[in-house]
């Protein structure tokens, strides 16, 4: 579809700046030969469907799913099928039109009989074929035939931004799940190690080793995580339900096909090639190159109105007509005419319709650079995003890892009797504390790589490096 829209669509442009419409557009900035925060990476496998590079098998079938079901991609189709449908109207306006002709009449009266040769009783049959053709001078029929031809390419480019729309929501709403079940168990355990903390501080008050003020520190600390909890579950809830809409089910009913164990995938670099790219792989660039030649071809169709437009028709027949009681021979019958029609004097309709087309052409060109400066902005974004997102996980699984060589030798320890269960619990939630920072990294990396695909316009080669490093390079057009 893609590959189809670039050179019918730059053929359009040409021929639509040969006439003195808006010129074919460039970027309002000049882009660059790379992202500036772009990954170097080298060698690739064809794999257009992004989210298997997740390596997860649900949510392979969850977006799958969501494709064959989506409303929201039922209705684009649909948008196609219009499209397409107002394309075949428009060129059929470059044919003649063919219709048939039929009637019948009788008239009687009780007149006497030498009246009735002057005023018969009559009886006709007539049938005949006509034909009616605007013979397109001026080329307006055809700019909109093409118009309309690259709109229905647009709405075709509309179809791509939906199925990219739903695959990433599916995939944020999938990872948004599964973080937000896994931070729950974690916060719960939080909560029961410091519910622990406080009953044992409680029994130091009694002994006289601890005071009021670190009996109600240790249980607003447990109440701090307990209102961690339902958000929580409020954020579990809500991305199902959302799932669910996205995949054209009912939301009041549980997701089928879920697997109850879930590993997040390893972390991902992604290089995403030339910002020139952009214009041939982002639905939205394509709709919007669409709209910009759509414009130019109707400018071009209002400027046909200035020419004069001439007109053919024609009809060919059989009549057979009865007099009194006579019947005739059939009677063959045809006409031709031509006709012209000119614009003299319309009050300025002619022109303020060119000069309207125009600002709507002008304005399509803004449309177009200021959605490729945005594109390039988000790739941009969400390369350096994920970025520092890995650098952020780094840090955070040295410090886990420094975490869990103390909960060892505060384990040894409290077996040798140097510490009490109290100081090993301290250390215990510091890990769960990191492990729920953890969770957060690997949510956070996740959506920044759906983000970055969808940025893109998903569809990549990918290739599988030693260790856990997946590098995707180079777009395919879908």
């Amino acid at each position: 579809m893609h590959q189809r829209l670039i050179p019918l669509t730059a053929a359009l442009l040409l021929a639509a700046c040969s006439s003195a419409p808006p010129a074919a557009p460039k970027p309002a900035a000049a882009l660059s030969e790379s992202f500036r925060s772009a990954a170097v990476t080298s060698g690739y496998l064809v794999d257009a469907r992004w989210w298997n590079t997740f390596g997860d098998a649900t949510l392979t079938t969850l977006i799958e799913r969501a494709l064959q079901n989506n409303h929201e991609v039922a209705i684009s189709l649909q948008r196609v099928q219009a499209a397409r449908s107002g394309l075949t109207a428009q060129a059929s306006r470059l044919f003649p039109a063919v219709g048939i002709q039929a009637s019948a009449s009788r008239s009687n009266s009780d007149l006497p009989e030498a009246v009735k040769q002057g005023q018969p009783d009559t009886r006709a049959l007539r049938l005949g074929v006509d034909m009616t053709w605007e013979i397109d001078l001026a080329g307006g029929v055809r700019a909109a035939r093409d118009a309309a031809a690259v709109d229905a390419l647009g709405a075709e480019a509309g179809v791509a931004g939906a199925r990219l729309m739903v695959a990433s929501e599916v995939a944020r709403q999938y990872f948004i799940w599964r973080s937000a079940s896994e931070r729950l168990r974690i916060v719960e355990a939080l909560s029961r190690d410091q519910r622990e903390t406080a009953r044992l501080v409680e029994s130091r008050r009694r002994e006289g080793q601890a005071s009021a003020f670190d009996v109600d520190r240790a249980r607003a600390e447990a109440d701090a995580f307990d209102s961690q909890l339902p958000p929580l579950r409020t954020l579990a809830g809500v991305s199902q339900t959302r799932l669910a809409v996205l995949l054209g089910e009912n939301p009041s009913l549980p997701l089928d096909g879920v697997a109850s164990t879930f590993e997040w995938p390893a972390i991902r670099t992604i290089a995403p090639g030339q910002p020139s790219e952009l214009l041939r792989r982002r639905p939205d660039l394509l709709a919007a190159e669409s709209r910009l030649a759509a414009e130019n071809l109707r400018t071009l169709e209002a400027r046909a109105q200035w020419w004069p437009k001439l007109f053919l028709s024609a009809i060919v027949g059989q009549q057979d007509l009865q007099l009194n009681a006579l019947n005739l021979s059939p009677v063959r019958f045809s006409n031709v005419a031509l006709a012209l029609a000119a614009p003299i004097f319309n009050a300025g309709r002619i022109d303020a319709g060119v000069q309207a087309q125009s600002a709507k052409a002008t304005e399509a060109i803004h449309a177009w650079q200021q959605a490729v400066l945005v594109a390039v902005q988000e790739v941009e974004d969400s390369l350096l995003a994920q970025q520092q997102e890995q650098q952020r996980y780094i840090a955070l699984t040295s410090t886990l890892a420094n975490r869990n060589q103390s909960l060892q030798h505060a384990q040894r320890l409290l077996s040798a009797g140097q510490i009490d269960k109290l100081a090993l619990l301290d250390v215990q939630r510091s890990v769960l504390a990191g492990e729920l920072a953890i969770s957060q990294s690997h949510l956070q990396q996740q959506l920044d790589a759906v983000q970055l695909f969808k940025a893109l316009g998903g569809g990549f080669e990918t290739r599988s490096v030693p260790g856990t490093v997946v590098s995707l390079v180079q777009p395919v057009i879908q």
